[in-house]
């Protein structure tokens, strides 16, 4: 299924969401590419980039179209090692980790922000959490100020600021969100 948005400026069709395919893969890793020269996410970079994406897909994973050009992505997954949100609402909520699914690998190609494709694609993965009777949670690292933003505008509520070890000599700061109820 394909979920299409609003036109964009001039008629021509606004972004469309629809399932990501193994065909897709290399294409998002390009964009990826953008992503992490422009903005720095992710904070490490992958050895093998189209790898890293695909590991995203355990409960389902989506493309963003506009143009016919694949411009984002997002990832649904079960609860994994280094994820922070689960247990944070786990705890809050009395209820196991394993009723929550994690929203990951989110991107929006540079050039096509501004037309609503990161919140499709949240949207989207929302949608199908709930639909598996689980509550989407995630984590951003704190200095991805227009993430955070993002999840802030579509009523994300922040469960908690923790640090993280990621290596021996490294602790980052991440944000941990739980969509709204």
């Amino acid at each position: 299924m394909t979920i299409r948005s609003f036109e964009i400026c001039g008629g021509r069709p606004g972004p469309a969401v629809r399932a990501r395919t193994d065909g897709d893969i290399e294409e998002c890793a390009r964009v990826l590419a953008e992503v992490h020269r422009r903005d720095g996410y992710p904070v490490n970079w992958p050895d093998r980039p189209g790898d890293w994406v695909a590991e995203a897909a355990a409960l389902g994973a989506w493309v963003a179209e506009l143009e016919g050009r694949v411009v984002g992505h997002v990832g649904l997954s079960r609860s994994g090692e280094g994820d922070l949100a689960p247990g944070v609402w786990s705890e809050r909520n009395g209820a196991g980790r394993e009723q929550t699914a994690v929203v990951g690998r989110l991107f929006v190609a540079p050039g096509a922000r501004g037309h609503g494709v990161g919140a499709l694609l949240i949207g989207r993965a929302v949608r199908e959490a709930r639909g598996r009777g689980l509550q989407p949670v995630l984590d951003v690292v704190a200095s991805d100020t227009a993430a955070a933003a993002l999840y802030e505008r579509l009523g994300w509520e922040l469960m908690a600021t923790v640090g993280q070890q990621w290596g021996p000599r490294r602790t980052v700061t991440v944000r941990c969100y739980a969509a709204p109820s």
